[in-house]
């Protein structure tokens, strides 16, 4: 297993266990199979662990695993705080305990702001006592190194970072994502600062093998240089220096040991211009599904109306090319899981977008096309109950 160092020296496995993805039975998890998954990776170096509060039956989960194995100071355990669940310092520490107690630990080496977007978001939560809250929990030790996870544009990422003295941050990041939320800008942006990244997605939820074009399939194959789709992902991710570690959501013992496997050989700097080549290619051959030829180039932003034009149509693609639910939830996360919202809907068709387009996209019948895919009535629900949940 490689390792890497975090803000304060420690090191830190390049990939990390997401335990979101255990495998379960009906509606529980499969305890006996995720603890042989889960305790072979941390036998064969894998030391941290990422958790959250609303992953249904998670934290019990890995709290009963690492009590019965007697393991908890092997590794560094991760789990966030669901800030939008709360309206007070006394909710935030009511959840925290109760993350505790899941979790069988007196302490929690790595945690979360839960899907942190946004400065704005961030200021409310110092308004109620959040960021005293946590220098007191970091200066006892119960909270060892705080960061926030995030789903958004590169701008507010960077304007995130700034906000506060972070110890690490997790953005979704991979090939395909590249120049999408907070992207290779927002990744080096972080390195400048010392800051560590931890990857989630970095196979889009495994998409970016079970769904690849048969032709991105072919291209991986005659190449020589890679035994499998998820190899070709991992060590792009694993090439670039500003990546911490890797969260993969290993849910069979053959994936636990094929990750494995990859991270022990995974060095920064090594792709030439073959593997970026390749790289080139897959993308090309996912991208000949996509609705709307966008690079992500951010040309036509700002919006006068906040629109956010990049992901919108990343999301719309996404739709078609992996599925309505992926297009659908990554949306709703980056669009309207915010104080302020950045909806394709917001637009008014004053056309100063497309005079920059690089593309010469018609964004705005594009925004339209992506409104009547992407904003349901449950989008607009769920949107109407952030921003009620943000006045009050």
């Amino acid at each position: 297993m490689q390792y890497r160092k975090d803000k304060k020296g420690n090191q830190l496995s390049i990939l990390g266990y997401g335990c979101m993805r255990f495998t379960k039975n009906g509606s529980s998890i499969d305890l006996e199979k995720a603890e042989q998954e889960l305790m072979y990776g941390i036998s064969h170096g894998i030391n941290y662990l990422d958790t959250a509060y609303v992953y249904p039956g998670n934290e019990e989960a890995v709290g009963k695993i690492l009590a019965k194995n007697h393991c908890r100071e092997e590794i560094n355990l991760a789990t966030k705080l669901p800030h939008y669940l709360i309206r007070t310092r006394a909710g935030a520490e009511k959840k925290f305990q109760e993350e505790l107690q899941r979790l069988q630990t007196d302490y929690i080496d790595y945690y979360l702001m839960h899907m942190l977007n946004d400065c704005r978001t961030w200021e409310k939560l110092v308004q109620i006592g959040i960021r005293d809250w946590i220098e007191e929990k970091k200066k006892s030790g119960v909270i060892r190194n705080i960061g926030f996870s995030y789903h958004g544009n590169s701008e507010n990422f960077r304007a995130l970072l700034d906000a506060y003295d972070w110890d690490f941050c997790q953005i979704q990041y991979n090939y395909l994502d590249e120049h999408a939320q907070a992207g290779r800008e927002g990744l080096e942006y972080a390195g400048e600062k010392g800051i560590p990244v931890i990857i989630m997605e970095p196979l889009r939820g495994g998409r970016l093998v079970n769904h690849l074009p048969q032709r991105a399939r072919e291209c991986i194959a005659k190449s020589d240089m890679f035994h499998t789709p998820a190899e070709l992902a991992l060590r792009w991710l694993w090439d670039q220096p500003q990546v911490t570690c890797v969260l993969s959501g290993m849910n069979s013992i053959d994936m636990v040991k094929e990750n494995i496997r990859i991270a022990e050989t995974a060095e920064p700097n090594q792709f030439r211009e073959q593997e970026q080549a390749l790289i080139a290619q897959v993308r090309e051959e996912i991208q000949k599904k996509m609705k709307v030829p966008c690079t992500g180039c951010g040309y036509c932003m700002p919006c006068p109306q906040h629109v956010d034009i990049p992901m919108a149509f990343h999301c719309y693609n996404l739709r078609y090319a992996e599925g309505k639910h992926s297009g659908m939830w990554e949306y709703v996360q980056s669009t309207a899981m915010r104080r302020d919202t950045t909806s394709a809907s917001q637009c008014i068709g004053c056309g100063k977008c497309e005079r920059h387009c690089p593309q010469g996209i018609q964004i705005r019948e594009k925004l339209k096309e992506a409104v009547r895919e992407l904003e349901t009535p449950k989008y607009r629900v769920i949107k109407c109950a952030v921003k009620w949940f943000h006045i009050y």
